[in-house]
């Protein structure tokens, strides 16, 4: 049976062409008027809906809402100008299926339409087996169930089947590489190779021809053929790591093969087409580096069509016992150990500590503290000093002797109250108030500096 479509634009040349070309394998109906699409939607059910972008006076973004409020099951494809990608990344974020640019390649469009409808098709499994996934607490790999990492499962949801360009930005250690793959994995290219690349860790004379590959006598040592990175992810994921570090120089090259979707091996001659998805990485701000000319922006708009922002560890704390379950039960195989947990103190310890390593150093520490400790549970002793220096001064007495670098010369005659107060005092004025600049000029946590604020009402 035909699927039905519905086409709302307002140039009735493009309603036409577009009419003509699909109505052999679905029901097409199409309209200029978007007040009357949405009426034809509320007497029958449109599996798909090609949706201009900018419709006369009247906003896309707002039809789409009105579509997915009317049937969320619709998938909408928006058709935009090029000069309107932003806009329509913005569309994905409230429940478009994909965009595509005018003027429309037919394939492309018959393609998308195809895996919208693939989508819908497995749309009542997702609500079903995948909801009770993304409700749980591991999604591919990735363990959460704060609202933070449940928002990232949904873009990864929105984000797995189509073709997009995706930049993951975030902190080191926060598993940025882990959301490339989870985006791999759960779509349609997890037939294809999953190839990560650490533009980082590789010499740039060396990563040209990683990326590239290399023929038969190139240059001296070059003995036979190398496949590059591309070649080995052609029809799946490469995930460049880092990206913030790749010279302008190869920012160039790059820029071409995602232009020409095409790469030729160094000493080659004939280019090789290339089916990728691309995905990068940056514990820098990229759109900073644009603007000190740091990185090419044309790259920039190209790969950051759409910006995964992964939190740090120390906001999304809520995930954190789930994080210890699980890594304290890798490391009892690994360690051949029968660690069950922290004691209470010592889990609060864990609780508040910053991790500024993020993810990866929670993973550092419980190895650390599961092959210290002599019995099943993980007690204060058994944690890395930093963990217990930074939480055990807490509610300690503050080291009065940095009273001078702070500018106070005499605390004779004051109680230890009052000097605290006055250190916190001196030390918040020094720092212009930023509270965890003056909790590390004091030695105590972020947290032991708001109890101390709030006991000695300091404002």
């Amino acid at each position: 049976m035909k699927k039905n479509l519905l086409i709302i634009d307002d140039e009735k040349a493009i309603c036409s062409s577009l009419t003509f070309a699909l109505e052999d394998q679905y029901n097409v109906e199409s309209t200029t008027d978007p007040k009357e699409g949405l009426k034809k939607m509320l007497t029958k059910n449109y599996h798909v809906v090609l949706l201009d972008l900018k419709i006369g006076k009247v906003d896309g973004i707002d039809v789409l809402q009105d579509i997915k409020n009317m049937r969320k099951s619709t998938q909408v494809i928006i058709m935009t100008a090029f000069g309107s990608i932003m806009s329509s990344v913005e569309a994905i974020k409230k429940g478009a299926f994909t965009y595509l640019t005018k003027p429309l390649d037919l394939n492309d469009l018959e393609k998308a339409i195809e895996q919208a409808l693939e989508y819908q098709k497995l749309n009542e499994k997702i609500d079903c087996d995948h909801k009770d996934m993304i409700d749980g607490e591991i999604y591919h790999g990735i363990i959460g169930k704060s609202p933070a990492m449940k928002e990232i499962f949904g873009l990864i949801e929105k984000l797995k089947d189509v073709d997009t360009s995706v930049v993951v930005v975030g902190e080191s250690g926060t598993g940025k590489e882990l959301v490339a793959r989870a985006i791999h994995y759960a779509g349609k290219r997890k037939v294809g190779n999953f190839v990560a690349l650490n533009c980082a860790a590789i010499p740039e004379t060396l990563l040209e021809e990683e990326l590239f590959g290399h023929k038969k006598g190139t240059f001296t040592g070059a003995i036979a053929d190398k496949k590059g990175k591309f070649n080995h992810a052609n029809n799946g994921t490469i995930f460049l790591d880092e990206i913030g570090d790749m010279s302008i120089h190869l920012q160039a090259k790059l820029l071409r093969v995602l232009q020409e979707r095409e790469f030729t091996p160094l000493g080659a001659n004939d280019p090789i087409a290339l089916d990728v998805r691309f995905i990068a990485a940056s514990n820098r701000d990229l759109r900073k580096m644009v603007d000190d000319g740091k990185f090419r922006e044309d790259l920039y708009f190209r790969l950051n069509v759409f910006e995964i922002d992964l939190p740090p560890l120390r906001q999304r704390k809520q995930d954190m016992p789930l994080l210890f379950q699980h890594f304290i039960s890798v490391f009892n195989k690994s360690l051949s150990k029968h660690v069950t947990g922290f004691s209470k103190e010592a889990e609060v310890l864990m609780v508040d500590y910053d991790y500024p390593g993020n993810v990866r150093e929670l993973i550092n520490i419980l190895e650390y503290s599961v092959l210290l400790t002599s019995s099943n549970i993980i007690e204060i002793d058994d944690l890395p000093s930093k963990v217990k220096n930074i939480a055990s001064r807490d509610n300690s007495e503050l080291d009065l002797g940095i009273g001078m670098s702070l500018g106070i010369d005499n605390l004779a005659g004051l109680t230890l109250q009052e000097a605290e107060k006055k250190l916190i005092e001196a030390a918040l004025t020094l720092n212009k108030g930023h509270r965890k600049a003056t909790a590390a000029m004091l030695g105590i946590s972020e947290r032991g500096l708001r109890n101390k604020i709030n006991e000695y009402e300091i404002r």
